[in-house]
């Protein structure tokens, strides 16, 4: 049975649970639960991460935790009884968790490995926490740790500061808002220095500055390396100061063994020290750490004989340094020890061993040596700061290593009271001796022992140095031959005090023979006492001492026998008359130095200080005494403090009269000499003092007396120092004053009270004296009263004592009543005046509330005039501050209300103002300390407050100005983010106290401001600050974690639905004064209705419907409504506010409302049109922020701009989005797009001179000038998309714009800028783009492409797979479609996104265009696939029963016709289907159809490979031809006969009988193609394919044999096909024209309206591509046989029919192909449309980028004309008859023909020549070819037309020549010779640099490639007729593929072109030419030839190879040449391009 728990109550999850059981909880390892029920193992309850789902789980996986259980029962509430640290730990690191992860994915690796640190970190800290074994000083360092770690890893990962004291968290409700901005403040800092955070609460005013940090070494010998010394050793560690050259510290002795250990075994890794108390003065000096090696041994080292073995000396051997200035930086990055290297020096000469350190420093290498040996000491050295005590408890490590102190030499900065030391330092200097009468000089040992008075030798009181125990004698190093020794070695005397009088040294002088006896001889000592006989120590100097004779024999057992001699010079003069018959006689000659430093806390040195001490011995000096005393040193008065102290007041007790002013005097100095730094912590000695030693209890009438007599001086003295210093020393002396009184009250009972009152009230009177006296002009008196008010506030404690807190409070507010105001005094003396105030209201007395109802009108007072004039704002604000803590700390006391009320009356307009004028300055500190005040009074103030607050003002405007500040400091509060971003505690406390507030101040707006006094600037402030406060982003609770929501939402529910209520609440109470807020409030309110909370959604969005209905009443309409909201919602929307769910209840909350309205029915659609635009706003906000790909982009915003359009008129927002659509489209390279974007704008404006606004972008400027701008822009735009003809509709609409005002300069510029356009369209390649159909079907996809269905522009060379590809990586989510059926309404409606694509093909509109017989094909080709509206796609199917036999009997196609809602292209790449419609094609007019196709890819493959000049691989032709033969052998055309020819067909279907026919010359005319075809290939076979050749004559013998029935004229075929040669012969013998019915015949099957235009289509096309155009073939010159009678019988296989062979005299490769419908090819039985997405892989079709040797085939073919009077133009056909019949359709044809060879880019040709260009074919092999030979379609080539050369040459280089050559006519037709490529000896024809470079863009790598096939032609023209031999054209292949590379302007090499010498004698006259090997060649003849070229030659890459000689067929006269000679031109050198033009102009016209 379940049972409520008791204590188990919360517990930590230590295994995950799945809740595999019913009702089961999830948990996982780590959550926390709260426990409500147990039964038998398991617990029922809840997890602190869901706390609403209850559920079960076993209570063995559960680890039980105390906890503290409010509330019990069912909504019980349990805290973890733990510490708040580390429940604060495990909350941030369940927080961090996630967030950690998160910063690997976004590659921050360097963040995300140091958290993981601080988390592993933190985890160990708080494990030390909970396990309860460390000490309290422990406890609180961890927490320093573990908070320095927190809030480090908050900041970094950009969560929320936490404000803390002590470690602990602080809680917001419990401290004042001055105090959390503090702590705010502290935590900051804490963060940015990650140092500890000793207190969050700022210093109190009077708190003394930091103590300083000393630095300590910590020094450690690892080893000293060493192998020649062989003996003990002691070095000697010490700190020296080379600028002062001396030593500052004690020295570190290390005694070593001769193997280098020490010599203590027990000091094994114990040899280390610790130089304490440096100051940071000390840190800055020139130190180093000098180590002295002093061996003990023998004399000499190396030298047996000197000295016995067993004696041993010391003796200087070494010395290192190392400099702590250099290692400093590196000691103080890191925090452990680190090692050093110290190497070892020997003295050259023992004499200077005192100054080796120093030599060795200055670097004087002659002085000293390095021994052979690497000796070198190995220290570590560690840098520690703090107080002993702190680095005893962070490094307890280094203290149990037998740690040896080392001190500094005298004092430390800082001297504690209880710091006792008794040392007296001794430094041997050196001495002066005789020789003696000996030949050398002495070896001299001095040995020293300390003497008490009764001559014993004082125990251990020599020490070396520190780490070795003392000594009682002290034995020096010997310097070898020395008579005159300096040894400075420091000696440490730690004499007890006790012994300290009495005793002496004796230092004895010993010579140490190195003789074999080795004896050390006595020959002399000194001596001297340690104090002198008036009782002073030793003094700090150098003292020369007597040095006297003596020897082994005398005995030193009576000391007295010496002491009585003088030891001195001092001591000499002191005592003249000594016996000279002692013992002992001093030697004259010599001498003895020593030095001394005493370092005592007990002892002195100072005879003034004696002499005060004992002054009545000597009663006389005190007055001298007491003088003197100011100067004694300040150490040796604080050493006796308490002595002295007492002194002085029994002298001042002695005589009070004589004595009492010095003795005050003397007690200030004192006083004041503890303020020293130096001496500040010796004033709780003098504390200590006063409470229990102090015993003068008289002394307090004569103090009052002083300082009194002191005030009143204070007006007359000019020279007030001794004034200001007992100013300063206040503080103390009332404590004596006190103190005094006390023990004399104690003593008397009372007695004197009234007395002693009346003279404090005196004293206080002399101190209001003394501040109310005018110190502006006095500077002493200024500094007098600085330093009484600075001390004034120390007093307050004092005083207390004496009197009660009311009396003590009406003393300091008459003190600082009597004060000067702000206006009467100094700056400065300002500052000190408030100073002086903080520091009142920070002291204990200011903590009563009877003390603050006195003080605290005086201290707002003078905080209030200082505010009024913006005077020190900084301190203000401290005080007030610490006011506010105060009252805070106290607001349970009834007093603090009528504080507060205060307060208020005082403060809080002058608080308003003070910050309206700080923001405005934007001084971000001191608005945040205002702030925090402001919100500190305002939480203070309860109703009663503001209730009388608000009726004190004594008129409404009054109250107006303060609502209108208060609303907008708030306000300013929300903009200006015056508390950081983190610093959410913060805000959120700061929003609470601001709508409290409102709701306070919303009654009086309400009562006051809304009837007849209604006032627009009040409510307007009101409503602006409620809509800025809701959109906080502080209160956004969305975006946080649910816990930190939670918390909050707990602590003060969400305020921004309470601030929304009191919103609406207002917002009704307006009544009809709400029109004045539309549409003012209409944007604000939206704004609020955005905020992602549905409540305040709720309350909000009704107000809609209010503004409305006030607009309807008022103008009745709400167009301001309207407008209004769909220019706000645009802007908000875009901004990331909003989303699906506001909008459907924007809509049903409206629509719900405007239903009960009688304008019902435009409010509906009001509101519908609102919803819908958010759908867009919301689809197109998706689209811009999310990674979304640019078509989607375009989409989404071509889609809003329709709208705004359209749907609801808003003019400006459509131009908006049509500027962000056109930058969208430049931005993916989309010009022609991004120009029809722009010229929407620009067909909104007018050519009128009306001004515009600034917008946007644009400057303010005329409509004329914008729309001018606009204009230019879009041509520009239309230029770089190579749209041309839709920019010169514009060029033109400028153009007459300029005429209009006669600006002819920019009308020459945009007449030019027209012509350009002309010759780009005429000479440019341009790709012809695929269009493919796409679906969007499912409810996943956004509104604008849900279920619709588009057509897409596909980029260049984009083919269907890629496409497809690209659309389903925009939308990854999709599924692509395999069948081109309508999807069904599952589809339609599911949650998911299906895509459908498939290619259609263009159905153009210009037909009229295409049909015209004379319009180029390049002309033709953008029609084709521009300005479409309709495309179509084809998909097969059987109707009725499938024939099993013959397929083709039932195979129908269904055609689709699209129809757009625009035109490809426009605005965007894609539109919308508008309309669909269905036909379907039966299976004869497929069959027709596919017929078709496949004899214009079969031209077209032909005539490639007839006008190639370089053997190439021919395997495509003969897979082509082999796929086409075989099909039609073994079905492919016989099926089409079995199915259409037969005779039941015929009969049912009579209408089919023309549709037959036409089938029929469609097949007959594939048999004549095909043997074209074949003969072409038996040309080219290579000799090991001819087998295969063979087989398709025998095939193709078949297929016409098996068709010979329905076709009997098939039977005359071309020989080529048969075997058989045809004799050569006169091929044009007959001249015949051409008549109307024949052209009539050429246009039957493909009409002539269409022929040559092909489609640059950037893919090549499916196997059903159908050629449409093209109705003749030629075979160029290299298929040709060995006679020109080929020619003849291959014009028969391409035109049987007899009526054409007359006519044929010019014939050319016309190819065209265009996407077809047909599905079906010869060869196949079935195929799929390829247009779908299932159409066969790239790799079986067509590639556009084909391999070199297929790219580029430059075709050339001349047929001259028939014999004419002038030269003809294609464009001007002649009109007269040429043998009796109209020869202009003739001609026309014959232009039409022999154009396609020409080069419509060739400069050299005239206006007339360029009509037609090559047409360029895109085909592919039918599928049958597909299959046997799948990589054939990847190297299809295709007849490309001509490289574009440039337009124009410059001048006076080169001229063009129009003409062609005048050619005689032969019986035979001209002969097509190869030309020979060789280098021009001739200069390159530079490029045109005003042109494109050749016409190509560069970027198109394939077509740059494929450009340069071209057909080079030359000029007809009307030749003279002649008999001789006509002469030979040369022919020029085209360059490799490398050899032009369209990023860069190649120049090739020009080479000559050959002819004939037999040419007309009118050639002669004219120069050869160069021509230009890209392009055909011209006739170009340069002016001057030495002119140099306009720019230099850049040869081609590789080398051309030579064209073989058998390449063409060569007439050649009967007397062969080897070579001939250049072309020449007919035209003079001089005429220039104008009037070649005019010349063809000319000719066309007369011809005409």
């Amino acid at each position: 049975m379940w049972t409520p728990t008791e204590e188990e109550k919360y517990g930590v999850v230590i295994c995950s649970f799945r809740g595999s059981v019913p009702q089961g909880l999830v948990l996982e390892i780590g959550e926390t639960v709260q426990i409500l029920e147990k039964c038998e193992g398991w617990y029922r309850g809840v997890s602190t991460k869901k706390p609403n789902v209850k559920g079960i789980f076993p209570a063995n996986y559960i680890h039980l935790k105390k906890a503290i259980v409010s509330n019990r029962g069912q909504y019980e509430t349990v805290v973890p009884l733990e510490d708040s640290i580390v429940t604060e730990v495990t909350a941030t690191l369940q927080e961090w968790a996630s967030l950690w992860k998160q910063l690997y994915v976004k590659h921050k690796v360097d963040l995300f490995y140091k958290l993981r640190h601080v988390m592993n970190e933190l985890i160990d800290l708080r494990r030390q926490l909970l396990s309860g074994h460390l000490t309290q000083d422990q406890v609180r360092e961890v927490k320093r740790h573990i908070t320095v770690r927190l809030d480090w890893g908050n900041e970094h990962l950009g969560l929320d500061l936490v404000p803390r004291k002590d470690f602990e968290v602080v809680d917001s409700d419990q401290i004042s808002v001055s105090d959390l901005y503090k702590m705010h403040l502290s935590s900051r800092q804490s963060v940015q220095q990650s140092t500890s955070q000793v207190d969050t609460m700022r210093p109190r005013h009077g708190e003394t500055c930091r103590m300083p940090v000393p630095h300590h070494f910590f020094l450690s010998l690892k080893s000293f390396t060493y192998n020649t010394i062989g003996e003990d050793t002691d070095v000697f560690f010490s700190l020296y100061d080379m600028r002062e050259g001396k030593q500052i510290s004690e020295r570190f002795l290390v005694r070593l063994n001769k193997n280098g250990g020490p010599r203590n075994p027990e000091k094994i890794e114990r040899m280390c020290a610790l130089f304490t108390d440096l100051s940071s003065k000390d840190m800055k000096r020139d130190l180093y750490i000098v180590a002295h090696v002093i061996r003990i041994g023998r004399m000499l080292l190396n030298d047996s004989k000197k000295g016995p073995p067993h004696l041993h000396y010391r003796r200087p051997y070494g010395c290192a340094v190392l400099s702590i200035l250099d290692v400093l930086q590196s000691l103080t990055e890191v925090k452990e020890e680190k090692d050093f290297v110290l190497k070892v020096y020997t003295c050259n000469n023992e004499s200077e061993w005192s100054q080796i350190h120093e030599n060795i420093i200055r670097k004087s290498s002659a002085k000293y040596s390095a021994p052979s040996a690497s000796h070198g000491l190995i220290i570590s050295l560690q840098l520690l700061r703090g107080d002993m005590e702190q680095i005893r408890r962070e490094n307890p490590m280094v203290f149990n290593r037998g740690l040896a102190i080392t001190r500094k030499l005298g004092f430390p900065d800082v001297i504690m009271p209880g710091d006792i030391r008794n040392d007296l330092y001794l430094t041997l200097e050196k001495g002066d001796f005789e020789r003696g009468g000996k030949s050398v000089q002495k070896n001299i040992e001095v040995t020293m022992y300390v003497l008490y008075a009764d001559g014993e030798i004082l125990k251990d009181c020599i020490s070396l140095g520190s780490g070795e125990t003392n000594r009682s004698s002290y034995h020096s190093f010997v310097l070898y031959h020395s008579n005159s020794p300096r040894w400075g070695e420091i000696i440490k005397l730690p004499i007890p005090i006790d012994r300290f009088r009495g005793s002496h040294l004796r230092f004895e002088f010993r010579h140490c023979s190195t003789k074999d006896k080795g004896e050390k001889k006595l020959f002399g000592f000194a001596f001297s006492p340690l104090m002198r006989d008036d009782g002073t120590t030793l003094s700090d100097d150098i003292h020369e001492l007597y040095v006297y004779k003596c020897d082994e024999n005398s005995t030193f057992n009576n000391h007295a026998l010496y002491l009585g001699l003088p030891c001195c010079k001092e001591d000499y003069n002191g005592c003249p008359n000594i016996p000279s018959s002692l013992i002992f006689q001093r030697s004259t000659k010599e001498s003895f130095f020593i030095s001394t430093q005493l370092s005592s806390t007990k002892l002195t040195q100072n005879v003034d200080l004696l002499a005060l001490l004992k002054w009545k011995a000597f009663p006389d000096r005190i007055m001298d005494v007491l003088g003197r005393l100011r100067h004694v040193s300040g150490e040796e008065i604080v050493k006796f403090l308490q002595d002295i102290l007492d002194t002085l007041f029994v002298i001042l007790d002695d005589n009070t009269e004589k004595y009492g002013l010095l003795v005050f005097q003397s007690l200030v100095f004192i006083i004041n000499l503890l303020r020293d730094i130096k001496y500040f912590h010796f004033r709780p000695v003098m504390d200590t003092y006063i409470q229990k030693h102090f015993a003068g209890a008289l002394a307090y009438k004569e103090l009052i007396r002083c300082l009194k007599w002191y005030m009143d001086c204070s007006a007359e003295l000019i020279r007030q120092d001794h004034i200001q210093e007992a100013m300063r020393a206040l503080e103390y002396l009332f404590k004596f004053i006190v103190q005094s009184r006390i023990l004399y009250s104690r003593a008397t009972c009372g007695m004197e009270e009234e007395q002693f009152r009346s003279s404090i009230q005196e004293l206080f009177q002399s101190i209001r004296f003394v501040l109310s006296l005018d110190s502006r002009n006095s500077e002493t008196l200024l500094f007098t009263q600085a330093a009484l008010l600075n001390s004034f506030p120390t007093i307050f404690d004092e005083l207390l004592q004496m009197f009660t807190v009311q009396e003590v409070a009406e003393f300091v507010r008459g003190t600082l009543g009597s004060m000067p105001s702000t206006v009467h005094i100094g700056q400065s003396m300002d500052v000190v005046k408030l100073q002086s105030i903080a520091r009142t209201v920070d002291s204990r007395l200011f903590s009563f509330s009877e003390s603050r109802r006195i003080l605290l009108p005086v201290v707002l007072h003078h905080i209030h005039l200082h505010l009024r004039q913006q005077k020190e704002l900084l301190i203000c604000s401290g005080i007030l501050g610490s006011i506010f803590s105060i009252v805070k700390t106290s607001s349970l006391e009834a007093d603090v209300m009528e504080e507060v009320e205060m307060m208020v009356e005082s403060l809080l307009d002058v608080l308003l103002q003070t910050l309206l004028t700080i923001m405005s300055k934007s001084h971000a500190q001191e608005a945040g300390e205002y702030v925090s005040c402001l919100l500190s009074l305002l939480r203070q103030m309860c109703d009663t407050h503001f209730q009388h607050l608000l009726d004190n003002f004594q008129s409404k405007d009054e109250l107006k100005e303060f609502l209108l500040k208060i609303f907008c400091v708030f306000r300013n509060l929300m903009k200006m983010s015056v508390f950081p971003r983190d610093w959410m505690v913060m805000r959120l406390l700061t929003s609470n106290i601001i709508v409290t507030t409102v709701q306070y101040l919303s009654s009086a707006l309400h009562k006051n401001f809304t009837e007849t006094d209604f006032d627009f600037k009040v409510w307007n402030s009101y409503f602006s600050l409620a809509v800025l406060f809701i959109n906080q982003p502080s209160l956004q609770l969305e975006i946080i974690t649910s816990a930190k929501r939670k918390k909050i939402l707990d602590k003060y529910g969400d305020m921004r639905v309470m601030m929304a209520y009191e919103l609406f609440s207002m917002w009704q109470n307006l009544g009809e004064h709400k029109i004045h807020f539309i549409p003012g409030m209409i944007g604000p309110f939206l704004g609020v209705t955005l905020v992602p909370q549905p409540e305040v959604r709720n309350i909000m969005i009704p107000i809609f419907h209010d503004m409305m209905d006030w607009e309807q009443r008022k103008n009745g309409n709400f167009k301001q409504v309207e407008a209004e909201l769909i220019d706000k919602l645009d802007s908000m929307v875009s901004e990331g506010k909003g989303d699906e769910s506001y909008r459907e209840l924007f809509s049903l909350l409206l629509l719900e409302k405007v239903e009960q309205e009688t304008w019902r029915e435009t409010g509906i659609s009001f509101v519908t049109s609102v919803t819908r635009l958010m759908e867009r706003l919301l689809d197109y906000r998706d689209c811009m922020k999310g990674e979304e790909t640019e078509n989607k982009k375009i989409g989404c915003t071509v889609n809003l701009m329709n709208f705004y359009k359209s749907e609801i008129n808003k003019e400006e927002m459509y131009i908006r989005y049509i500027h962000k659509l056109c930058d969208m489209h430049l931005q993916a390279e989309n010009y022609t797009e991004a120009a029809f974007t722009l010229l929407l704008y620009c067909e909104l404006l007018q050519w009128e001179d009306r001004p515009l606004r600034e917008f946007l972008h644009y400057p303010s400027q005329t409509e004329w000038q914008r729309k001018e701008g606009l204009c230019r822009k879009i041509i520009h735009y239309f230029n770089k998309g190579k749209s041309w003809e839709f920019g010169i509709p514009l060029c033109r609409e400028l153009a007459c714009q300029y005429e209009s005002l006669y600006d002819y300069q920019s009308l020459s510029w945009i007449r030019k800028m027209e012509a350009s356009y002309y010759d780009n369209i005429m000479e440019q390649q341009r790709l012809e783009p695929e269009f493919f159909r796409v679906g969007f079907y499912g409810r996943k996809f956004p509104f604008f492409l849900r279920n619709k269905e588009y057509v897409c522009r596909g980029h260049d060379y984009e083919r269907l797979e890629a496409f497809q590809q690209r659309m389903l990586s925009e939308f990854p989510q999709a599924v692509a479609m395999q069948h081109p059926n309508h999807p069904d309404d599952a589809i339609l409606q599911c949650d998911a996104q299906y895509l459908q694509i498939y290619a259609v093909t263009p159905i153009p509109d210009y037909v009229d265009v295409l049909q015209m017989d004379r319009v180029p094909d390049r002309v033709k080709s953008f029609y084709r696939v521009n300005n479409v509206r309709k495309f179509r796609y084809d998909r097969p199917f059987h109707k009725g029963p499938k024939d099993k036999e013959n397929e083709f009997k039932s195979l129908w196609i269904e055609r689709t016709t699209l129809t757009l809602t625009h035109s490809l292209p426009g605005i965007s790449r894609w539109f919308e289907v508008e309309r669909r419609e269905l036909v379907e094609v039966s299976p004869l007019e497929n069959a027709i159809q596919v017929v078709e196709n496949k004899n214009q890819e079969l031209r077209s493959l032909i005539s490639q490979y007839q006008h190639k000049q370089v053997h190439g691989n021919i395997n495509l032709l003969s897979m082509c031809l082999n796929g086409v033969i075989d099909a039609a052998v073994n079905g492919g055309v016989a099926r089409y006969q079995e199915a259409f020819f037969d005779k039941d067909y015929i009969n049912k279907h009579p209408g089919d009988a023309e549709k037959i026919t036409q089938l029929k010359e469609l097949m007959q005319e594939q048999v004549h193609v095909l043997g074209v075809g074949l003969a072409v290939h038996e040309k080219f076979v290579h000799p090991e394919m001819r087998p295969l050749h063979k087989k398709l004559i025998d095939q193709f013998q078949m297929m016409r044999a098996s068709l010979y029935h329905e076709f009997p004229g098939l039977d005359k075929l071309s020989p080529a096909c048969s075997g058989t040669s045809t004799p050569r012969g006169n091929v044009l013998a007959s001249h015949s024209p051409m008549s109307p019915e024949s052209i009539k015949m050429t246009h039957r099957h493909s009409p002539m309206n269409l022929m040559g235009t092909g489609r640059h289509s950037s893919s090549s096309l499916s196997s059903h591509a159908s050629s449409e155009a093209g109705n003749m073939v030629m075979l160029g010159d290299g298929s040709m046989g060995d006679a020109p009678e080929d020619l003849y019988h291959h014009m028969q296989l391409a035109y049987p029919n007899p009526r054409y062979q007359g006519s044929i005299t010019n014939v050319s490769v016309l190819s065209s192909s265009q996407a077809s419908p047909s599905s079906s090819s010869l060869s196949s039985t079935h195929s799929a449309p390829s247009q779908m997405i299932t159409s066969a892989p790239s790799s079986a079709r067509g590639s556009p980028s084909l391999p070199d040797k297929y790219r580029h085939a430059r075709e050339m073919m001349l047929l001259l004309p028939t014999y004419r009077d002038r030269p003809s133009s294609a464009m001007y056909p002649a009109a007269i008859l040429e043998n009796g019949q109209p020869p202009n359709f003739q001609r026309a044809l014959f232009q039409q023909v022999v154009g396609a060879c020409k080069p419509c880019s060739d400069p050299n040709l005239s206006v007339a020549e360029k009509a037609v260009p090559a047409a360029p074919s895109s085909w592919s092999l039918d599928s049958g070819a597909q299959e046997a030979q799948p990589f054939l379609s990847a190297h299809m080539g295709r007849i490309m037309v001509p490289p574009v050369p440039p337009r124009s040459l410059l001048h006076g280089h080169y001229s063009l020549h129009f003409d062609a050559f005048h050619h005689p006519l032969g019986d035979t037709p001209p002969a097509l010779p190869a030309r020979t490529l060789r280098k021009s000896p001739l200069h390159p024809i530079p490029a045109s640099p005003t042109s494109p470079q050749s016409g190509l863009d560069g970027s198109n790598s394939t077509l740059s490639g494929s450009a340069s096939s071209g057909v080079s032609s030359l000029s007809e023209s009307n030749f003279g007729h002649s008999s001789e031999a006509p002469p030979r054209t040369d022919t020029m292949d085209s360059m490799p593929s490398q050899a032009w590379n369209a990023d860069e302007d190649l120049e090739p090499p020009y080479l000559p072109v050959h002819y004939s010498l037999s040419e007309s004698a009118v050639l002669d006259s004219i120069k050869a030419q160069p021509c230009r090997s890209h392009s055909a060649p011209g006739c170009v003849i340069p002016q001057d030839p030495m002119d140099p070229p306009a720019l230099p030659p850049k040869p081609y890459h590789p080398r051309l190879p030579a064209l073989e000689h058998d390449e063409g067929v060569l007439l050649r006269e009967e007397t062969e040449r080897p070579r001939g000679l250049h072309r020449k031109a007919s035209l003079p050198p001089g005429s220039t391009k104008e009037e070649q033009a005019r010349m063809a102009w000319e000719h066309g016209r007369g011809e005409q």
